[in-house]
């Protein structure tokens, strides 16, 4: 194999990442997306960098303060250097997302009835009314915090909204005294939006900060206020700590997570206008460098703007309701149990209901014939059906035994939770293990029949959380042949028991075995590949980063294996390298629904498989989490996970196309090309085959073939 070791054939994970930051601020910025999906967007890109900050730009300004100059090895870019470009890109993408928010999405909102307030711009009557909430809701809670050589900075919680107060002392005007310095927490227990009286029918609102600001003197009586201005400090919130010496894993965490709150100043965002002698000290006290600053031309934090989005009487602003479908494999059945042992079953999420996986387990807690449930939790819902179905099941008197993932990253604190909920209801629940993330999404049902002990395995993709999975793009699978009931036993025991790893009849496992896997599958492809029947690969992912899987693909590609992959976010894999990734073409999809689900296609020299996976192509899901490979052997399966990557690759309205520069290209439907929409094709297509009695699918619109790029 060539070397393919040059820093040219690969793009870092981090400028990767905020290019799929970027496809998702298209989606704000599209006039096509109906405005209030526009300003949900904004709020997900705002998110998306939260947690960037939080943790990838927190973890190399880490190395730079250890003096870790080691470059990574993909790119060869020191932390510094990464740092430095990081920053460089993220000015110019919260310059674009408040651009599309100030001059594109608040000036239709405010067309269609939904307006945002200056003080300026406030009547007497909507004055009056602030100053007497003011006083009654806001005042009381407000704690104004002076800074001088008695009062240091405070520590400021993580992505807290404040504001800088710069005073002088009224009895002082005139004479050379040093001006004053304070900060005022902007409650989070208070709205973030007041509702204003309004003579129209229009929603009028304004920032409680800017309320704050229009009485701020009040706090500071016998002060001038010569300027005050929003900031928000972003700190690092990964979770560290020793998982050997952990005596007690959930209380560690649980101390951790209290440290999240305070951990080092990473990002200092500032209000636009804020002048030196504001932004310098905040800059300072929390020590930034000057590129660590983010002037802002609008509102701190448009998170907040996920709850206008939910705001009653704005249905046309939205898209149209898309309602889950009965998964064809189960049309006409009405006893799951007895669905599963005659076929494998198939679910596309969100097209089909994930009701059945609720079912499942529901029907299992109840069922005397149920002997045994046992189950993978890495992220649930806040009031979770499964987890109450598991409860019940353990105070049924079923073995019950759940391994919840305490170091799912800003779950922590919802899984400790469930995890003490469920050990109170009798169930023996497994913290994760030490060194590892149990990512997997397993569930094995055992059921005394007859003469016989039947095993009922549910796989997937995705997480067991009903809220997700209405807007995450997933595929579960529930079968009741023995090699995967034999395979999930195993498993379970692997992870509860100290034996050394089983001989999987179906399954593969990371850290074990996954990646070797994936390496043969796709030397294979080289090694079954002909003139007359060339090899094929298609594979679906959220991200690509692991360099010896990039390695081998380069390896195919450079042996004329036709290679496509979806990738919705990083991609690492540099495409249309002559002599290196000419015969790899990488998209991304990025639309209303979240593109979660994993599938692997290998020709395999006419002999095809399919494969589904709760891992990515990354390195840490390759050796730091514990994931499952599993194949779909039915050949109705096989063939509907085939006919679902070509619909991806065929999408001209939600595809991206990479190229070789790192740019990413808008696929637009050509003259005369039919337009198809990924996402509404499988909507359409799981109504029609949820309206037929025997589940067959008719023919529906025609995919168009993709284009040679």
């Amino acid at each position: 194999m060539k070397d393919f070791s040059d820093k040219s054939n690969y793009i870092n994970r981090e400028l990767s990442w905020l290019a799929f930051n970027e496809r998702v601020l298209d989606q704000a910025a599209n006039p096509n997306n109906p405005i209030l999906e526009r300003l949900r967007f904004i709020s997900i890109t705002a998110s998306n960098l939260d947690e960037f900050f939080m943790v990838r730009v927190a973890g190399l300004k880490d190395q730079v303060k250890v003096g870790y100059n080691v470059p990574d090895n993909k790119t060869k870019m020191t932390a510094e250097q990464q740092l430095s470009e990081i920053s460089k890109r993220v000015h110019k993408h919260f310059t674009r997302l408040y651009s599309t928010l100030t001059n594109r999405i608040l000036p239709a909102l405010a067309n269609s009835g939904i307006q945002f307030l200056s003080s300026q711009e406030l009547s007497s009557t909507q004055r009056e009314f602030l100053l007497d909430y003011f006083h009654h809701d806001i005042f009381p809670v407000l704690t104004p915090l002076g800074i001088d050589a008695s009062h240091p900075f405070p520590m400021l919680a993580n992505r807290t909204l404040n504001l800088a107060v710069l005073l002088k002392p009224r009895d002082t005007i005139g004479d050379k005294k040093e001006n004053l310095f304070a900060v005022v927490q902007v409650p989070s227990v208070l709205p973030r939006f007041i509702k204003l009286p309004s003579k129209a029918d229009d929603n009028q609102y304004v920032l409680l900060e800017s309320v704050i600001q229009n009485f701020i003197e009040t706090l500071f009586p016998g002060n001038q206020v010569l300027e005050s201005g929003a900031f928000r400090i972003t700190r690092n919130a990964d979770i560290t700590f020793d998982e050997e010496s952990a005596e007690d894993l959930l209380e560690e965490i649980e101390r951790e997570l209290k440290n999240r709150k305070k951990g080092a100043a990473v990002r200092l965002e500032v209000e636009s206008g804020m002048s030196q002698a504001l932004s310098e000290p905040l800059r300072i006290w929390s020590d930034l460098r000057k590129e660590d600053v983010y002037s802002v031309h609008g509102p701190l934090d448009t998170k907040f703007y996920s709850k206008i989005y939910d705001l009653p009487g704005y249905d046309y602003l939205r898209y149209d309701t898309i309602m889950p479908q009965r998964p064809r494999d189960l049309v006409g059945e009405s006893n799951i149990f007895e669905a599963i042992k005659h076929k494998d079953i198939l679910m596309m999420h969100p097209y089909e209901s994930f009701e059945p996986v609720i079912h499942f387990v529901n029907q299992a807690a109840d069922d005397p014939n149920v002997l045994a449930i046992k189950q993978t939790l890495y992220r649930v819902s806040g009031n979770s059906p499964v987890v109450n179905a598991l409860a019940r099941a353990a105070e049924n008197g079923k073995q019950v035994t759940v391994l919840v993932e305490l170091k799912a990253r800003f779950d922590e604190a919802n899984n400790i939770v469930w995890a003490k909920k469920l050990e109170e209801a009798g169930c023996h629940v497994i913290y994760g293990l030490v060194g590892l993330k149990t990512h997997s999404k397993i569930t094995l049902v055992v059921r005394r029949e007859e003469t016989t002990i039947q095993r009922y395995v549910h796989l997937s993709t995705g997480n067991y959380n009903d809220i997700t999975a209405r807007a995450y793009t997933d595929i579960g699978m529930c079968t009741a042949r023995n090699n995967f009931g034999y395979d999930a036993s195993e498993f379970f025991n692997h992870l509860t028991g100290f034996g050394t790893t089983p001989e999987w009849r179906m399954i593969s496992i990371a850290p074990r075995g996954m990646k070797t896997k994936f390496i043969e599958l796709i030397e294979n492809e080289i090694e079954t590949s002909t003139p007359d029947n060339p090899g094929r690969i298609i594979a679906k992912m959220n991200s690509l980063t692991d360099k010896d899987l990039i390695r081998t693909l380069y390896h195919a590609s450079c042996n004329g294996i036709q290679i496509d992959l979806i990738v919705r976010g990083i991609s690492c894999l540099r495409p249309g390298i002559p002599g290196v990734s000419e015969n790899i073409n990488v998209s991304s999809i990025v639309g209303r629904f979240l593109e979660h689900s994993r599938i692997f296609y290998f020709k395999n020299g006419g002999n095809e498989q399919v494969y589904l996976s709760s891992a990515d192509w990354m390195t840490r899901n390759m050796i730091k989490r514990v994931e499952i490979l599993f194949p779909v052997v039915q050949d109705n399966l096989k063939e509907r996970l085939k006919s679902i990557l070509q619909v991806y690759l065929s999408d001209n309205t939600h595809r991206y196309v990479l190229h070789a520069d790192e740019s990413y290209e808008k696929v637009v439907p050509q003259e005369n090309e039919i337009c198809v929409n990924s996402q509404l094709y499988f909507h359409e297509e799981a109504v029609e085959a949820a309206t037929l009695s025997d589940g067959v699918v008719h023919k529906m619109t025609p995919i168009v073939a993709p284009k040679e790029r």
